[in-house]
């Protein structure tokens, strides 16, 4: 009950009958269709950074590596608007560490740009898939590594075919919640990449403003994020969580 009547309050004060036009309406679409872009470049950062830190960490032993482990999951427990400020301290184009360099060099600022949000929901979402492809890639049982040895397949062939294989569901599990955790940021984007519309307005933030203005289109909004999350993590479940199809 402690779960389901917050989803049940927002179904009820959700206007159904008017929502395709709040959808419809030039800020919603704008709002969606950024989210889903910069959510997913998001996830497809995660995973390839967040790969060999999770192979890393489940095949070797090196000084430094629960160090390294904890410094992956700060970010789990980091308040979103502690993240936000800092990123800022990095990538500030005025004061960042390596901030000013970027834009000097290289024209780039990621302050108040959609490559921002990109970064911010990055940051945030990386522990959640690098955890559980440490699991998945440490549970592989390495008998079938051998025998792949065994029959000449070659390290590389060995990895992709045999251990990340094997791991698929775990790291499907880890892109699944990774992305989801980049959909629903709000914090450390406001922080960092602001709150422009067209631009870095993702759907959580677009929900904060139309609180205020038009709260017919915050519901129809928050409605949107949640049958989207739900659906895919049911639509999944079965196959990388373990569940029963």
């Amino acid at each position: 009950m402690f779960v389901a009547l917050p989803l049940v309050g927002l179904l009820a004060q959700t206007p159904w009958g008017d929502l395709a036009d709040q959808l419809a309406s030039p800020e919603a679409r704008a709002a969606l269709r950024l989210s889903l872009g910069t959510s997913l470049a998001a996830t497809a950062m995660v995973v390839v950074v967040g790969l060999p830190m999770a192979w890393a960490l489940a095949r070797y032993r090196f000084p430094g590596r629960r160090l390294m482990r904890a410094v992956i999951i700060v970010p789990l427990v980091m308040p979103p608007v502690v993240a936000g400020v800092a990123l800022l301290a990095v990538f500030g184009r005025n004061d960042g560490l390596i901030g000013r360099a970027l834009f000097d060099l290289f024209g780039t600022q990621l302050t108040f740009s959609p490559l921002g949000v990109v970064v911010a929901e990055a940051f945030v979402a990386l522990p959640f898939f690098v955890l559980a492809a440490e699991a998945g890639i440490a549970g592989v049982d390495r008998r079938f590594e051998q025998v792949a040895a065994t029959l000449g397949a070659r390290s590389p062939y060995v990895a992709r075919a045999v251990v990340l294989r094997l791991a698929a569901p775990a790291l499907g599990a880890g892109v699944v919640v990774a992305w989801a955790r980049a959909l629903g940021e709000f914090g450390a984007t406001i922080t960092f990449a602001g709150n422009i519309e067209g631009r870095t307005q993702t759907l959580p933030l677009a929900v904060y403003v139309l609180l205020e203005s038009n709260p017919e289109g915050a519901f129809a909004l928050s409605v949107v994020m949640i049958a989207v999350a739900i659906g895919v993590l049911v639509a999944l479940r079965g196959r990388y969580m373990g569940g029963t199809r």
